[in-house]
């Protein structure tokens, strides 16, 4: 246990939270999603687990150390529903939640068409797979930067 740090992270997210740099980004996923196959294929090359907890759990855990992207309008992204992709489910109403509240703003989650968010992940820092088993809780965060203090 860390002072200051979300009880939650475990040691390998925190890790791989801590080496991404800016621009980098990280792949949160649902149990549902294909998270062993496509974390081969990202940087760290190895899949990380939260399985204890939500979709939103984890990303408001992750958010608490994470900054988002300021710079562009990728800075985070959720997997669109098939057939659906202006629907927003309550899994994926509870991630903007935790993405406002980290942010002090609203900044509403671009949607992903389901296979280009796929391709999306092969290309991440990492994968983080949870214990959401509601579908679509899938969701990509690119990091920022922390600003020099004044």
């Amino acid at each position: 246990m860390l002072k200051g740090i979300d009880p939650r992270l475990n040691a390998d997210v925190l890790y791989a939270l801590r080496a991404m740099g800016h621009g980098d980004y990280l792949i949160v996923s649902d149990t549902n999603f294909p998270a062993s196959s496509i974390a081969q294929q990202t940087v760290l090359g190895e899949l990380l687990r939260m399985e204890n907890l939500t979709a939103a759990e984890a990303c408001e855990a992750i958010l608490s150390v994470l900054p988002l992207d300021t710079f562009v309008d990728d800075f985070a992204a959720r997997m669109e529903i098939v057939g659906a992709p202006d629907e927003v489910p309550p899994v994926q109403q509870e991630v903007q939640a935790a993405v406002d509240a980290a942010e002090g703003q609203s900044r509403p989650l671009p949607g992903v068409e389901r296979f280009d968010f796929y391709d999306l992940a092969k290309g991440a820092y990492a994968v983080v797979q949870t214990g959401e088993r509601r579908f679509y809780g899938c969701f990509m965060f690119r990091k920022g930067v922390i600003p020099p203090e004044d």
